[in-house]
């Protein structure tokens, strides 16, 4: 294998285990939040607030490991060329 498809390879992995990790992450806080309302309906509003900051930040960090992927794809500083 060459230094190429090792890069692939490594892209390949960064989003794949980063896309896992956020969609479990997402699945887990929202039946959470499901079972927080249902147990008290009252605090509805102020858990969706912090449950959709919570979706965002989780995304936010499957973004970042998108884009750290494609720098090693586009731009790999390891890869002499």
């Amino acid at each position: 294998m060459t230094d190429v498809s090792f890069v692939a390879l490594a892209c390949g992995l960064i989003i794949g285990l980063g896309a896992i990790g956020a969609c479990i992450g997402i699945a887990l806080m929202g039946g959470k939040y499901l079972e927080a309302s249902a147990r008290q309906p009252e605090l509805m509003n102020t858990l969706q607030t912090k449950m959709f900051l919570l979706a965002g930040l989780i995304d936010a960090a499957f973004l970042i490991g998108v884009g750290i992927a494609m720098l090693f794809a586009f731009a790999n500083p390891f890869v002499a060329g």
